[in-house]
């Protein structure tokens, strides 16, 4: 399977993002809903106390066709219903909006807030309002359906709206009244009707009715102004938006591991198609690698082979230059030919010294003395030029192939000798640089490499001088490579060439 293409990569992110971010949204639905549905238990726990409160309430003693209750009973009752953990506060509400009684923290019920209704949603609270109508109420022709819930300040208002208790014949007949009220068809005298001998409804009970003395409107705006309308709870939501919070730390932590599966799905994909590309890299360069390695070996032996017409040539051209005393013009034409066979002889053996394999057979090597043997090799170069040549003062041990060491402190040191002026200075000096490593560094008082060109100087062919081959640093190049060193070029100051060979590993001590 070749590498994805570039449309196929975005169509592959496009469908990742897109399920990372369906997983996203499909969590942010499912915190709402458990939101609104956590927000309906809490109101829903209201209406159960409201309709619980409700049904108290109507189950109190009538007077009258009234509920009268007593507010200190009616508020201790209430504040046993209170807990802060869950409702903190109950209001009874009259018709007017004014708390009658209230039992737990004190809610002051702004006119928004009653204008509104139902639930008003504050940062700690909910406050829960008109539930349930609690209120009186008539049907048609004025007939009252449902008793009207009344509070009194103390028990003394209470005996008080309690009223007076009626003759046995008045309490009949109220007992007839409030009969035909609520089933005209059915109006019967008091011990009359189909069964005359059964009793009057009320007759040995108590009735009671607006207290004696008290006017009727004195007595209907009282009741009015204590009668109950609605309740309105004040219920903590601290349970509430723990249990959101909880369930909104779920749904991100699934939202984050959607959306690091897509990122992680994303990577694996785009690594699969760089291994691909990689692997399809790696084929084509092992093939290029091999018929590199075939050509070269195939140049390698031809350059071996082109030596030696050089050679006859060569020979051949000396052979002319001295029979052709007499003729100068021959002799310099002869000289010309050895001179370029000398040149051509000379690449090609730098040719096959850089077609080599370099591989570093490692051992103790004595890094003065291999300096010192070097520079006796480049003893008439030196003197021809008046070279001070300053080697390494002490001795010291280093891991490393000699021959190939060798190699590479004489292609420096020569490029060094040719570098620099008449009476010029070269330096070798050996410095630890850890516990268990050293640096070579060999620098001289020529003009330096440029900065643009340090980094391409040790590559094939590339030279700075007119007649120079280019092989010689590479070949060090290649030699530091297979010891696995650092070679580097730089400045040394105040003007010169510095060559550096870092990572060199010190021999251990033989014991």
């Amino acid at each position: 399977m070749g590498p994805p293409t570039a449309k196929r990569r975005f169509v592959i992110y496009g469908i990742l993002i897109g399920c990372g971010l369906g997983v996203c949204a499909w969590q942010a639905e499912e915190h709402f809903r458990f939101k609104r549905n956590a927000e309906t238990a809490l109101i829903n726990r209201g209406r159960d106390i409201t309709s619980t409160l409700g049904v108290l309430l109507r189950a109190q003693r009538r007077i009258y066709g009234s509920i009268v209750i007593s507010k200190e009973r009616l508020e201790a009752a209430l504040q046993d219903l209170v807990r802060p953990e869950e409702l903190e506060s109950i209001s009874v509400l009259g018709a007017t909006g004014a708390t009658i009684a209230s039992a737990g923290t004190k809610v002051v019920l702004t006119p928004d807030m009653l204008a509104a209704g139902g639930p008003y949603w504050r940062e700690r609270t909910v406050t829960i309002m008109n539930l349930m109508d609690l209120s009186a109420s008539t049907g048609e022709e004025g007939v009252r359906t449902r008793p009207r819930i009344v509070v009194a300040d103390d028990d003394r208002q209470a005996r008080a709206l309690g009223g007076f208790r009626l003759p046995a014949r008045r309490a009949a007949e109220a007992a007839a009244a409030q009969a035909a009220a609520s089933d005209p068809a059915h109006v019967t005298n008091p011990g009359t009707g189909p069964n005359p001998e059964v009793p009057p409804p009320n007759e040995g009970r108590l009735v009671f009715g607006r207290p004696s003395g008290m006017p009727k409107e004195d007595y209907e705006a009282l009741i009015q102004k204590q009668g109950v309308h609605s309740l309105v709870l004040s219920l903590s939501t601290a349970d509430t938006r723990r249990k959101v919070n909880a369930d909104l730390l779920l749904r991100s932590l699934v939202s984050l591991l959607a959306m690091g599966g897509v990122i992680v799905s994303a990577l694996a994909w785009r690594n699969l198609g760089k291994n691909s590309e990689l692997q399809i890299r790696l084929v084509k360069a092992g093939e290029m690698n091999t018929h590199l390695k075939e050509m070269n070996f195939a140049a390698a032996g031809l350059a071996h082979e082109t030596r030696n017409p050089l050679n006859l040539i060569r020979g051949l051209a000396q052979m002319i230059a001295m029979q052709a005393q007499s003729s100068p013009k021959l002799k310099e034409h002869a000289s010309t030919i050895i001179e370029e066979a000398d040149r051509v002889t000379v690449q090609l053996n730098e040719f096959i010294n850089y077609s080599k394999p370099r591989e570093a057979h490692l051992g103790p090597v004595e890094i003065q003395r291999l300096v010192a043997d070097v520079a006796r090799t480049l003893v008439p170069d030196l003197e021809e030029k008046n070279i001070t040549l300053q080697q390494p003062a002490a001795p010291l041990m280093i891991e490393a192939d000699e021959q190939l060491l060798r190699q590479a402190l004489f292609n420096v040191l020569l490029n060094a000798t040719q570098a620099v002026a008449l009476g010029g200075q070269i330096e070798v000096r050996v410095v630890p640089s850890g516990p268990r490593e050293a640096v070579l560094e060999i620098c001289d008082d020529g003009p330096g490499v440029p900065a643009a060109e340090r980094a391409t100087i040790f590559k094939p062919y590339v030279t700075m001088r007119p007649k120079g081959v280019g092989l010689g640093l590479a070949i060090v190049q290649q030699i530091a490579s297979a010891h696995h060193w650092e070679v580097a070029c730089d400045t040394h100051p105040p003007h010169g060439a510095l060559f550096r060979f870092s990572r060199l590993k010190l021999a251990a001590p033989v014991v």
